[in-house]
């Protein structure tokens, strides 16, 4: 069974978690599939190793000290791995490929630590999400970060950070405002095909919100031009807005140049996603990268 870590790396996370549904979205497998190497463990061993609780799991005697010998086993294996990515080429240049809203104002934030962290210099190509994964199945880029799982064979996705869109305008704004004041404001738009605008207008019709009523003064085609759109809109007795991730205006709401606001009762949340090869799922130089992108989360 030690020649095969994937199981006790996946007994490592379920104590970590301390659930196994929590488990199987942190190793991006299915719950059923944890419970099984769980269970592969416990008849290896012929011993229970985990009990089951409401309030999570709590291990068995055995399960102690198998947790005590899997800890020094994953040192191990850490530390050969760290080895491993001293003696890879230092002109070796990790390679992202991320969406517009990571790549501009997210991972930048993190460059920095990852670069540290591999010992490698960094190469980032920011375009749509749709891009991101054919630059990646092209090998073109070592992982993907995007906005939307596109979903193409052989890759492997993994949920990331959760985003909220907020509406948000260059002239101060009610704290919360209804589905009906949406009609109220002039509007610039994403561009048709857009995922974030698919997203924006089935949320929209969920609250019975009906978009082809909105007075609508553009359509652009990144988050950085709807951003620099409102941002320079003209201040008059009817606001320009626009939906947009928090985290592209989190510096001017901040600085007080723009401002945001949400819908009484209803979120627009989208999930981030991590996206690699997976062929490449047990490459130190890979997994690096993602153990750390994931612990931002934790």
């Amino acid at each position: 069974m030690l020649k095969d870590f994937n199981k006790l790396e996946t007994f490592l996370t379920v104590v970590k978690e301390k659930s196994f549904s929590k488990a199987s979205r942190k190793l991006g497998v299915s719950q059923p599939a944890v419970t099984q190497q769980i269970k592969f463990i416990e008849d290896y061993l012929e011993a229970r190793i985990v009990d089951r609780k409401k309030s999570g799991i709590r291990l068995t005697k055995a399960g102690e000290q198998l947790l005590y010998i899997a800890q020094r086993l994953e040192r191990s294996i850490q530390s050969a791995e760290n080895d491993i990515l001293k003696i890879i080429n230092k002109t070796q240049v990790f390679s992202f490929s991320a969406s517009f809203t990571i790549g501009n104002y997210i991972l930048p934030d993190y460059l920095n630590e990852i670069k540290g962290k591999i010992n490698n210099d960094i190469d980032l190509k920011v375009a749509d999400s749709t891009q991101c994964i054919n630059d990646l199945l092209d090998k073109k880029s070592d992982v993907a970060l995007i906005e939307s799982p596109i979903m193409r064979d052989g890759i492997f996705y993994r949920e990331w950070f959760e985003d909220e869109l907020v509406l948000f305008s260059n002239q101060p704004l009610p704290t919360a405002i209804t589905k009906d004041d949406l009609e109220n404001y002039r509007w610039i738009c994403r561009e048709e095909g857009s995922l974030t605008r698919k997203l924006i207008r089935e949320v929209l019709e969920q609250m019975g919100v009906d978009c082809n009523t909105f007075d609508v003064k553009g359509v652009v085609t990144s988050s950085t031009t709807v951003l620099r759109t409102v941002l320079k809109s003209p201040k008059d007795s009817i606001p320009t807005v626009s939906i947009i991730s928090q985290a592209v205006i989190a510096d001017d709401v901040a600085a007080g140049k723009l401002f945001e606001t949400k819908i009484r009762n209803y979120k627009i949340i989208r999930k981030l996603y991590i996206a690699y090869l997976k062929e490449r799922k047990h490459d130190a130089f890979v997994d690096n990268v993602v153990n750390y992108l994931l612990d931002l989360n934790s």
